[in-house]
């Protein structure tokens, strides 16, 4: 069963009696066949126009939305022969961030993103898909690997950002953070990362400093969570729509900008609503990304990279 964010209300209402019609139906042979063509009608026009006016604090609630696909579902519906590869070879595995080899539409890549988790035991064991050092050493040991074997990387970003405990720190987070964007720029092979829901300061520049930067239509990507700016500029977290008016964290804000270079559709009502669906979307802009970009030397690649990130806010 869908769970129904706030602004949702009104369509989980028409939804709610559309399923006890067709009960009733079921159950006493009446015919409300007409009636319940009506009523979906008039929730999938309702469903739609809501998803067409979201306010960027609504569409940062969609994309940190819990039956939101993940990383997992993505390589299920996306990808094909994923080979999972990890260990940092310095500390251990971080199952926050994964990756390994893979195959899109035919053509052999190196995936790597992060993955939450969609139930308490997944949650945990993805340390809710925030990243630690060893598990952004595991992306820069991955990405040094698809260089030598000439693959493209693609990242799938969803992170509120990397773990900030005291460990993490012990183990050296800032310095694996700033190594893996170096990585990200540093590659010789086409890089094509996507948002794929929340895209969380440094955890999520990481895995995202590529040669094209895709966004879901309804995910968010900021320099900090609207929630962490307000207790920053008004000392409390109830103005967190606020700041996300403010900050600008849509992806038709940042396309805008030109912090990312496409926009990809979701099924109405967000991507929870239809994962298969969402996954088919992003595989085909991802298979197209990387078609443009094979043409290109390593030189290019890298000149390209550069000139993208230097040229943003100029």
């Amino acid at each position: 069963m869908i769970s129904y964010l706030d602004f949702e209300k009104p369509v989980a209402a028409l939804e709610e009696r559309i399923a006890q019609l067709r009960s009733v139906n079921a159950l006493h042979d009446v015919d409300v066949a007409s009636e319940i063509g009506r009523l979906e009608a008039k929730s999938a026009e309702l469903l739609a126009s809501t998803y067409a006016s979201l306010t960027p604090w609504q569409k940062t609630q969609v994309a940190r939305h819990p039956q939101r696909p993940h990383f997992r579902d993505y390589v299920a519906h996306a990808f094909s022969e994923f080979v999972p590869l990890g260990g940092d070879r310095l500390y251990g595995d971080d199952l926050a961030i994964m990756g390994g080899f893979a195959r899109l539409d035919g053509r052999r890549v190196m995936l790597i993103g992060h993955e939450k988790g969609h139930d308490t035991t997944t949650r945990i064991a993805h340390n809710f898909g925030m990243g630690k050092p060893e598990g952004y050493r595991k992306a820069i040991r991955l990405m040094e690997m698809a260089s030598r074997f000439g693959l493209p990387v693609v990242t799938l970003v969803d992170t509120s950002g990397a773990f900030p405990g005291i460990e993490a720190e012990e183990r050296g987070q800032a310095e694996a953070i700033a190594r893996s964007t170096e990585a990200c720029l540093a590659l010789e092979v086409p890089m094509i990362a996507s948002i794929v829901g929340e895209g969380g300061s440094g955890g999520a520049v990481a895995l995202a400093s590529a040669n094209r930067v895709l966004m879901m239509e309804h995910a968010v990507y900021s320099v900090i969570s609207p929630e962490g700016c307000a207790s920053i500029l008004w000392r409390t977290s109830e103005k967190a729509a606020d700041a996300a008016q403010a900050m600008k964290i849509t992806a038709q804000h940042l396309k805008r900008d030109k912090v990312i270079d496409r926009i990809v559709k979701e099924p109405v009502g967000g991507a929870q609503r239809d994962p298969q669906a969402a996954a088919r979307m992003l595989g085909a802009a991802l298979s197209e990304e990387i078609e443009q970009l094979s043409g290109l030397s390593r030189t290019e690649l890298v000149a390209q990279r550069e000139e993208r990130f230097l040229g943003i806010g100029g």
